[in-house]
Protein backbone atom coordinates (compact mmCIF):
# COMPACT_ATOMS: atom_id res chain seq x y z
CA UNK A 1 0.00 0.00 0.00
CA UNK A 2 1.68 3.09 -1.59
CA UNK A 3 1.26 5.76 -3.51
CA UNK A 4 0.03 5.62 -6.89
CA UNK A 5 3.27 6.91 -8.74
CA UNK A 6 4.71 3.53 -7.86
CA UNK A 7 2.06 1.24 -8.56
CA UNK A 8 4.30 0.04 -12.22
CA UNK A 9 7.22 -0.54 -9.86
CA UNK A 10 5.08 -2.43 -7.31
CA UNK A 11 3.01 -4.64 -9.52
CA UNK A 12 6.74 -5.64 -11.23
CA UNK A 13 8.05 -6.74 -8.16
CA UNK A 14 5.02 -9.03 -7.75
CA UNK A 15 3.14 -7.83 -5.17
CA UNK A 16 -0.43 -6.55 -4.91
CA UNK A 17 -0.80 -2.97 -5.32
CA UNK A 18 -3.44 -0.81 -2.93
CA UNK A 19 -3.68 3.04 -3.35
CA UNK A 20 -3.31 5.61 -0.89
CA UNK A 21 -6.12 8.07 -1.50
CA UNK A 22 -7.03 11.57 -0.90
CA UNK A 23 -3.84 13.90 0.47
CA UNK A 24 -1.88 10.69 1.02
CA UNK A 25 -1.72 10.48 -2.30
CA UNK A 26 1.00 12.56 -3.32
CA UNK A 27 4.01 12.81 -5.78
CA UNK A 28 7.05 13.13 -3.87
CA UNK A 29 8.47 14.45 -6.95
CA UNK A 30 6.10 17.26 -6.99
CA UNK A 31 6.63 19.40 -3.61
CA UNK A 32 4.90 22.63 -5.00
CA UNK A 33 1.69 20.20 -5.47
CA UNK A 34 1.41 18.81 -1.75
CA UNK A 35 3.52 21.85 0.26
CA UNK A 36 1.85 24.68 -1.50
CA UNK A 37 2.67 27.37 1.08
CA UNK A 38 5.97 26.07 1.85
CA UNK A 39 7.35 29.62 0.21
CA UNK A 40 5.73 31.38 3.16
CA UNK A 41 7.54 30.04 5.62
CA UNK A 42 11.69 29.86 7.14
CA UNK A 43 13.47 28.39 9.69
CA UNK A 44 11.46 26.44 12.20
CA UNK A 45 8.21 27.65 11.04
CA UNK A 46 8.72 25.92 7.79
CA UNK A 47 9.70 22.59 9.27
CA UNK A 48 6.74 22.54 11.48
CA UNK A 49 4.66 23.65 8.37
CA UNK A 50 6.53 20.53 6.14
CA UNK A 51 5.72 18.19 9.24
CA UNK A 52 2.24 19.04 9.58
CA UNK A 53 1.79 18.96 5.87
CA UNK A 54 3.51 15.87 4.81
CA UNK A 55 3.14 13.32 8.16
CA UNK A 56 0.48 14.44 10.53
CA UNK A 57 -2.07 15.84 8.08
CA UNK A 58 -2.26 12.77 5.92
CA UNK A 59 -2.93 10.05 9.09
CA UNK A 60 -6.66 10.33 8.39
CA UNK A 61 -6.76 9.38 4.66
CA UNK A 62 -3.74 6.54 5.67
CA UNK A 63 -5.83 5.51 8.42
CA UNK A 64 -8.81 4.62 6.56
CA UNK A 65 -7.17 3.16 3.90
CA UNK A 66 -5.04 0.92 6.01
CA UNK A 67 -7.97 0.02 7.88
CA UNK A 68 -10.16 -1.19 4.92
CA UNK A 69 -7.15 -3.31 3.30
CA UNK A 70 -6.75 -4.65 6.63
CA UNK A 71 -10.43 -5.72 6.86
CA UNK A 72 -10.20 -7.25 3.34
CA UNK A 73 -6.87 -8.84 3.60
CA UNK A 74 -6.56 -10.22 7.24
CA UNK A 75 -2.89 -10.52 7.59
CA UNK A 76 -0.95 -11.93 9.84
CA UNK A 77 1.03 -8.76 10.03
CA UNK A 78 1.30 -4.97 9.08
CA UNK A 79 5.05 -3.51 8.36
CA UNK A 80 5.17 0.55 7.69
CA UNK A 81 7.99 3.16 7.69
CA UNK A 82 8.24 4.60 10.69
CA UNK A 83 6.73 8.04 8.78
CA UNK A 84 3.18 6.57 8.46
CA UNK A 85 1.46 7.73 11.00
CA UNK A 86 -1.54 6.61 9.58
CA UNK A 87 -0.50 3.30 11.56
CA UNK A 88 -0.84 4.97 14.80
CA UNK A 89 -4.83 5.49 15.40
CA UNK A 90 -5.34 1.87 14.89
CA UNK A 91 -2.66 0.98 17.50
CA UNK A 92 -4.15 3.53 19.80
CA UNK A 93 -7.95 2.50 19.71
CA UNK A 94 -7.85 -1.48 19.42
CA UNK A 95 -6.68 -4.68 20.42
CA UNK A 96 -8.27 -6.71 17.92
CA UNK A 97 -5.71 -5.98 15.10
CA UNK A 98 -2.82 -8.12 13.66
CA UNK A 99 0.77 -6.70 15.18
CA UNK A 100 1.83 -3.66 13.38
CA UNK A 101 5.34 -3.12 13.12
CA UNK A 102 6.99 0.03 11.75
CA UNK A 103 10.73 -0.01 10.11
CA UNK A 104 12.92 3.10 10.70
CA UNK A 105 14.21 4.92 7.67
CA UNK A 106 15.39 7.83 9.13
CA UNK A 107 17.41 8.45 12.00
CA UNK A 108 15.90 7.34 15.19
CA UNK A 109 13.48 10.13 16.50
CA UNK A 110 13.16 8.39 20.00
CA UNK A 111 13.16 10.98 22.75
CA UNK A 112 15.75 10.50 25.82
CA UNK A 113 16.59 12.28 28.52
CA UNK A 114 20.35 12.64 27.31
CA UNK A 115 19.20 14.21 24.02
CA UNK A 116 18.05 17.61 22.70
CA UNK A 117 14.79 18.01 20.15
CA UNK A 118 14.90 15.83 17.03
CA UNK A 119 15.86 18.29 14.79
CA UNK A 120 18.20 20.33 16.52
CA UNK A 121 21.22 18.14 15.15
CA UNK A 122 22.61 18.06 18.98
CA UNK A 123 24.87 15.38 20.44
CA UNK A 124 23.89 13.49 23.31
CA UNK A 125 24.80 15.32 27.11
CA UNK A 126 27.88 14.49 28.56
CA UNK A 127 27.37 15.89 31.77
CA UNK A 128 24.66 17.00 34.00
CA UNK A 129 24.52 20.67 33.16
CA UNK A 130 24.11 19.58 29.17
CA UNK A 131 21.33 16.87 30.57
CA UNK A 132 19.20 19.65 32.28
CA UNK A 133 19.81 22.41 29.23
CA UNK A 134 18.23 19.66 27.15
CA UNK A 135 15.32 19.07 29.15
CA UNK A 136 14.56 22.81 29.31
CA UNK A 137 14.71 22.87 25.32
CA UNK A 138 12.46 19.21 25.19
CA UNK A 139 9.77 21.33 27.65
CA UNK A 140 9.76 24.25 25.03
CA UNK A 141 9.76 22.32 21.84
CA UNK A 142 6.94 20.10 23.06
CA UNK A 143 4.74 22.84 24.94
CA UNK A 144 5.36 25.83 22.62
CA UNK A 145 7.42 24.86 19.38
CA UNK A 146 5.14 22.32 18.18
CA UNK A 147 2.13 23.27 19.59
CA UNK A 148 0.41 23.80 16.39
CA UNK A 149 1.87 20.00 15.35
CA UNK A 150 0.69 18.27 18.76
CA UNK A 151 -2.80 20.65 17.71
CA UNK A 152 -2.60 19.09 14.42
CA UNK A 153 -2.09 15.44 15.62
CA UNK A 154 -5.05 15.36 18.16
CA UNK A 155 -7.37 16.43 15.10
CA UNK A 156 -5.75 13.94 12.91
CA UNK A 157 -6.45 11.22 15.65
CA UNK A 158 -10.00 12.57 16.59
CA UNK A 159 -10.94 12.42 12.78
CA UNK A 160 -9.52 9.06 12.82
CA UNK A 161 -11.62 7.40 16.11
CA UNK A 162 -8.21 7.57 18.24
CA UNK A 163 -7.25 9.66 21.35
CA UNK A 164 -3.79 11.12 20.91
CA UNK A 165 -2.05 10.11 24.33
CA UNK A 166 1.55 11.99 24.77
CA UNK A 167 3.72 13.79 21.61
CA UNK A 168 3.12 13.27 18.45
CA UNK A 169 6.43 13.32 17.44
CA UNK A 170 7.58 10.60 19.83
CA UNK A 171 5.56 7.96 17.34
CA UNK A 172 8.32 4.96 17.89
CA UNK A 173 7.30 3.82 20.94
CA UNK A 174 3.55 2.94 20.16
CA UNK A 175 4.30 0.36 17.53
CA UNK A 176 4.47 -3.17 18.90
CA UNK A 177 8.25 -3.35 17.60
CA UNK A 178 10.48 -0.76 15.90
CA UNK A 179 13.23 -2.09 13.69
CA UNK A 180 15.64 0.83 13.32
CA UNK A 181 17.90 0.29 10.08
CA UNK A 182 21.46 1.22 10.62
CA UNK A 183 24.32 0.15 12.71
CA UNK A 184 23.30 0.99 16.32
CA UNK A 185 27.20 2.09 16.08
CA UNK A 186 25.86 4.92 13.91
CA UNK A 187 22.89 6.12 16.26
CA UNK A 188 23.37 8.25 19.55
CA UNK A 189 23.45 5.95 22.37
CA UNK A 190 20.25 6.13 25.08
CA UNK A 191 20.02 4.78 28.21
CA UNK A 192 16.16 4.93 28.11
CA UNK A 193 15.51 3.22 24.91
CA UNK A 194 12.44 1.51 24.55
CA UNK A 195 12.70 -2.20 24.74
CA UNK A 196 10.61 -2.29 21.52
CA UNK A 197 13.12 -0.98 18.90
CA UNK A 198 15.77 -3.30 17.39
CA UNK A 199 18.41 -2.39 14.93
CA UNK A 200 18.14 -4.75 12.39
CA UNK A 201 21.19 -3.33 10.11
CA UNK A 202 21.79 -1.98 6.54
CA UNK A 203 19.40 -2.42 4.11
CA UNK A 204 20.87 -3.80 0.74
CA UNK A 205 21.52 -1.40 -2.19
CA UNK A 206 19.73 -1.55 -5.38
CA UNK A 207 21.97 -3.16 -7.95
CA UNK A 208 22.52 -1.26 -11.15
CA UNK A 209 21.01 -1.84 -14.85
CA UNK A 210 22.76 -3.02 -17.74
CA UNK A 211 26.86 -3.12 -17.31
CA UNK A 212 29.43 -0.82 -16.12
CA UNK A 213 30.51 2.22 -18.12
CA UNK A 214 33.58 2.28 -20.07
CA UNK A 215 35.58 3.93 -17.60
CA UNK A 216 34.88 1.82 -15.16
CA UNK A 217 38.80 -0.31 -15.51
CA UNK A 218 39.92 3.26 -14.16
CA UNK A 219 39.14 2.59 -10.30
CA UNK A 220 42.02 0.39 -10.23
CA UNK A 221 43.78 1.81 -6.94
CA UNK A 222 46.39 3.67 -8.39
CA UNK A 223 44.36 7.23 -7.43
CA UNK A 224 41.87 7.31 -4.78
CA UNK A 225 38.30 7.60 -5.83
CA UNK A 226 35.96 10.46 -4.71
CA UNK A 227 32.32 9.25 -5.12
CA UNK A 228 29.95 12.59 -4.96
CA UNK A 229 25.79 12.18 -5.28
CA UNK A 230 22.76 14.56 -4.46
CA UNK A 231 20.87 11.32 -4.05
CA UNK A 232 17.35 10.58 -6.02
CA UNK A 233 15.01 13.64 -4.97
CA UNK A 234 17.19 16.68 -3.92
CA UNK A 235 19.33 16.35 -7.44
CA UNK A 236 17.65 19.29 -9.41
CA UNK A 237 20.05 21.54 -8.82
CA UNK A 238 23.88 20.09 -9.18
CA UNK A 239 25.01 23.74 -8.13
CA UNK A 240 24.57 22.46 -4.72
CA UNK A 241 26.71 20.29 -4.18
CA UNK A 242 28.23 18.34 -7.04
CA UNK A 243 29.62 20.90 -9.08
CA UNK A 244 31.00 22.65 -5.95
CA UNK A 245 32.93 19.32 -5.40
CA UNK A 246 33.95 18.96 -8.98
CA UNK A 247 35.04 22.45 -8.77
CA UNK A 248 37.14 21.31 -5.51
CA UNK A 249 39.13 18.61 -7.01
CA UNK A 250 39.35 19.28 -10.44
CA UNK A 251 43.09 19.91 -9.58
CA UNK A 252 43.86 16.73 -7.31
CA UNK A 253 45.12 13.58 -8.21
CA UNK A 254 41.58 11.75 -7.71
CA UNK A 255 39.45 10.52 -9.75
CA UNK A 256 35.89 11.97 -8.74
CA UNK A 257 32.69 9.87 -9.69
CA UNK A 258 29.48 11.38 -10.15
CA UNK A 259 25.99 9.66 -10.19
CA UNK A 260 23.29 11.83 -11.33
CA UNK A 261 20.52 10.09 -9.14
CA UNK A 262 18.98 8.75 -11.93
CA UNK A 263 18.97 11.64 -13.99
CA UNK A 264 20.82 11.23 -17.47
CA UNK A 265 24.73 12.10 -16.79
CA UNK A 266 24.60 15.18 -19.27
CA UNK A 267 22.25 16.98 -16.68
CA UNK A 268 25.60 17.29 -14.47
CA UNK A 269 26.94 19.59 -16.98
CA UNK A 270 30.89 20.14 -18.18
CA UNK A 271 33.05 18.22 -16.16
CA UNK A 272 36.91 18.39 -15.35
CA UNK A 273 39.44 15.61 -17.04
CA UNK A 274 39.71 13.70 -13.79
CA UNK A 275 35.82 13.15 -13.29
CA UNK A 276 33.61 10.34 -14.51
CA UNK A 277 29.46 10.69 -14.47
CA UNK A 278 26.98 7.49 -14.63
CA UNK A 279 23.02 8.59 -14.23
CA UNK A 280 23.17 5.21 -11.74
CA UNK A 281 26.06 3.05 -10.31
CA UNK A 282 25.78 -0.44 -8.17
CA UNK A 283 26.91 0.69 -4.37
CA UNK A 284 27.84 -2.91 -3.86
CA UNK A 285 30.44 -2.50 -6.94
CA UNK A 286 31.43 1.16 -6.47
CA UNK A 287 31.99 1.88 -2.88
CA UNK A 288 34.14 -1.26 -1.93
CA UNK A 289 36.65 1.24 -4.46
CA UNK A 290 35.57 4.34 -3.03
CA UNK A 291 37.66 6.63 -0.51
CA UNK A 292 35.55 9.23 0.18
CA UNK A 293 32.21 9.95 -0.15
CA UNK A 294 30.73 13.09 -0.47
CA UNK A 295 26.91 13.77 -0.15
CA UNK A 296 24.10 15.91 0.60
CA UNK A 297 23.53 13.30 3.70
CA UNK A 298 20.72 10.78 2.94
CA UNK A 299 20.27 8.03 5.15
CA UNK A 300 20.57 5.05 3.11
CA UNK A 301 23.47 5.83 1.04
CA UNK A 302 25.67 7.44 3.94
CA UNK A 303 24.28 3.86 5.79
CA UNK A 304 25.81 1.97 2.62
CA UNK A 305 29.24 4.02 2.69
CA UNK A 306 30.21 3.55 6.35
CA UNK A 307 28.87 -0.67 5.64
CA UNK A 308 31.27 -0.55 3.26
CA UNK A 309 33.77 1.50 6.02
CA UNK A 310 34.34 4.42 3.39
CA UNK A 311 34.43 7.55 4.95
CA UNK A 312 31.99 10.31 4.79
CA UNK A 313 31.51 14.23 3.81
CA UNK A 314 27.94 15.16 4.23
CA UNK A 315 26.67 18.73 3.16
CA UNK A 316 22.91 18.51 3.46
CA UNK A 317 20.16 21.22 4.71
CA UNK A 318 16.80 19.62 4.46
CA UNK A 319 14.51 16.90 5.40
CA UNK A 320 16.16 14.35 8.04
CA UNK A 321 19.80 15.28 6.27
CA UNK A 322 21.17 17.45 9.46
CA UNK A 323 20.24 14.94 11.60
CA UNK A 324 22.23 12.30 9.62
CA UNK A 325 25.20 14.72 9.48
CA UNK A 326 25.40 14.49 13.13
CA UNK A 327 25.86 11.62 13.16
CA UNK A 328 28.46 11.14 10.96
CA UNK A 329 30.54 13.84 12.95
CA UNK A 330 29.30 12.20 16.60
CA UNK A 331 30.64 9.04 15.09
CA UNK A 332 33.91 9.90 14.06
CA UNK A 333 33.63 8.56 10.81
CA UNK A 334 33.67 11.95 8.63
CA UNK A 335 32.90 15.51 8.69
CA UNK A 336 29.58 17.63 8.34
CA UNK A 337 29.97 20.82 6.53
CA UNK A 338 26.78 22.10 8.52
CA UNK A 339 25.68 23.40 4.94
CA UNK A 340 23.72 21.88 2.13
CA UNK A 341 25.65 24.19 -0.17
CA UNK A 342 28.69 24.41 0.53
CA UNK A 343 31.64 26.20 -1.38
CA UNK A 344 34.69 24.93 -3.11
CA UNK A 345 36.82 25.99 -0.97
CA UNK A 346 34.99 23.83 2.68
CA UNK A 347 34.50 20.69 0.33
CA UNK A 348 38.50 20.86 -0.41
CA UNK A 349 39.67 20.89 3.02
CA UNK A 350 36.92 17.96 4.17
CA UNK A 351 38.30 15.85 1.23
CA UNK A 352 41.50 16.20 1.67
CA UNK A 353 41.18 15.95 5.62
CA UNK A 354 39.60 12.66 5.56
CA UNK A 355 42.13 11.69 2.88
CA UNK A 356 44.82 12.29 5.26
CA UNK A 357 43.51 11.32 8.24
CA UNK A 358 43.55 7.63 9.25
CA UNK A 359 41.33 8.49 12.22
CA UNK A 360 37.81 9.00 9.93
CA UNK A 361 38.66 5.35 7.73
CA UNK A 362 39.13 3.56 11.10
CA UNK A 363 36.24 4.85 12.65
CA UNK A 364 33.82 3.93 9.19
CA UNK A 365 35.41 0.43 9.25
CA UNK A 366 34.49 -0.07 13.07
CA UNK A 367 30.85 0.67 11.75
CA UNK A 368 30.86 -1.89 8.91
CA UNK A 369 32.10 -4.23 11.55
CA UNK A 370 28.78 -3.37 13.41
CA UNK A 371 26.69 -3.92 10.06
CA UNK A 372 28.53 -7.31 9.12
CA UNK A 373 27.56 -8.48 12.16
CA UNK A 374 23.26 -8.05 10.88
CA UNK A 375 21.31 -9.97 8.24
CA UNK A 376 18.72 -6.90 7.79
CA UNK A 377 16.33 -8.69 5.22
CA UNK A 378 16.61 -12.18 7.12
CA UNK A 379 15.82 -9.95 10.74
CA UNK A 380 13.19 -8.48 9.57
CA UNK A 381 11.48 -11.16 8.20
CA UNK A 382 12.31 -13.00 11.64
CA UNK A 383 10.46 -9.90 13.61
CA UNK A 384 7.76 -10.47 11.62
CA UNK A 385 7.24 -14.44 12.19
CA UNK A 386 7.88 -13.64 15.78
CA UNK A 387 5.05 -10.63 16.49
CA UNK A 388 2.55 -12.96 14.05
CA UNK A 389 3.03 -15.70 16.76
CA UNK A 390 2.88 -14.08 19.85
CA UNK A 391 -0.02 -11.98 18.92
CA UNK A 392 -2.98 -12.65 21.32
CA UNK A 393 -5.59 -11.63 18.38
CA UNK A 394 -4.27 -14.23 16.15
Amino acid sequence: MTGSRFRARVEAAGADFVSLRGAADYDDRLPDTYLPDRHRFRGVRRAQYDIRTIFVETIPDQYRTLRETIDAVDPDTVLVDSAFGGALPLIAQTTNRPPILALGVTPLTQSSRVLGPHGLSLPPASDAYTRARYAAMNVIAKQLIFRPTQRAGARAFAESGARLDGFVMDASRRFDRFLQTGPASMEYPRPDLDANTHFVGVLPQAGAAGPPPAWWHELDGRRPVVHVTQGTIDNHDFGRLVRPTLQALADRDVIVVVTAGGRPAEAVGPVPENARVASFLSYDELLPRTDVFVTNGGFGGVQAALAAGVPVVVAGDTEDKPEVAARVAWSGAGIDLATGTPDADAVRRAVDSVLTDPGYRANARRIAADVAGHDALGEIARHLAEASVRSPAR
